[in-house]
């Protein structure tokens, strides 16, 4: 949920919480998938549907779209739950971002199959 100081001069959350926040949910699957640790290598794609206001309550949800031989690249979508006396669900962003497996070094790593 963000808070106040999460807020720009309009009064909406900073678009730069929500993008830190996807690149988190984002780096989930593809470190699961990958077995290993992994660094955000690309914002393939990040759109802003509508604002989120402090109070909403954020959902963030994350799928594994693509594996290349050391990426896996990833599509997350956003929720905001609005108005807790009168719930409403409105998805707020999407984006698609690419992770690269790393090994105990920092290098770039084949994923291994499943």
């Amino acid at each position: 949920m963000p808070m106040p100081a999460d807020l720009n001069p309009a009064g909406d959350v900073f678009g730069g919480w929500i993008m830190a926040m996807v690149d988190i949910a984002g780096a989930i699957p593809a470190r699961r998938r990958a077995k290993s640790r992994v660094a955000t290598v690309a914002v393939n794609s990040f759109v802003f549907k509508q604002p989120v206001s402090v109070g909403d309550l954020v959902s963030f949800y994350a799928d594994v779209v693509s594996l290349g031989r050391t990426s896996v690249t990833v599509d997350v979508e956003v929720y905001a739950e609005r108005d807790p006396e009168n719930p409403v669900v409105v998805k707020v962003t999407e984006a698609r971002l690419t992770y690269v497996a790393l090994d105990d070094k920092g290098r770039k790593r084949p994923i291994p199959a499943e």
